[in-house]
């Protein structure tokens, strides 16, 4: 009898460590999404930025959201001497587990599209394709709120938020970065 009660719990151990649930679901590598966001023939560039403190406030300002990192890596692609658009990518907690997402921004500084790279929490709180078309063509941060410009996600509400304060918060980096005279600070 002992030696079946041992046997009964290694096994419930082993079943609960090797069980899906806690592993990272890659959706997409960061090469195949910037395959998505740049045109084939383009040159992509990666690039860091360190926000000084000042940078910091802006992002946080025109985000309205939290910016835990002052260091961001992000990419620029040229084509025919031109910029034909940027890449940001972001790291965010859903519920407790994370998710990576990339946002597409164009030279005018639109969003172009927001992607899920990775996604850690149960399948139920991935969103639907759909809904992230709700980013396309959006520019300012201020609009890009749930209630306004993005609905909520019925039983995903955790993920809503923290998509929309990702693409804010990209936007804002965005704008930080690179002022146009249609968003100067």
């Amino acid at each position: 009898m002992i030696r079946f009660s041992r046997i009964l719990a290694m096994s419930v151990l082993v079943l609960s460590a090797t069980s899906g649930q806690g592993q990272a679901r890659l959706l997409l590598s960061r090469k195949e999404a910037l395959g998505l966001a740049f045109p084939a023939d383009a040159v992509v560039e990666k690039k860091n930025a360190f926000l000084s403190k000042e940078d910091l406030t802006a992002v946080q300002r025109e985000a309205r959201a939290p910016v835990d990192s002052r260091l961001w890596t992000y990419f620029v692609a040229e084509s025919s001497g031109r910029v034909v658009g940027y890449a940001y990518f972001d790291r965010v907690v859903i519920r407790t587990m994370p998710a990576t997402v990339m946002a597409a921004i164009s030279p005018e500084g639109s969003l172009r599209f927001l992607e899920v790279l990775s996604f850690d929490e149960p399948e139920d709180y991935l969103p639907l394709k759909r809904w992230l078309k709700l980013f396309e063509g959006k520019a300012d941060p201020q609009r890009v709120r749930v209630g306004d410009a993005i609905r909520n996600v019925t039983g995903a509400t955790l993920t809503s938020h923290a998509l929309t304060d990702a693409a804010r918060r990209l936007l804002g980096l965005h704008r930080t970065l690179h002022p146009t005279s249609d968003n100067e600070r």
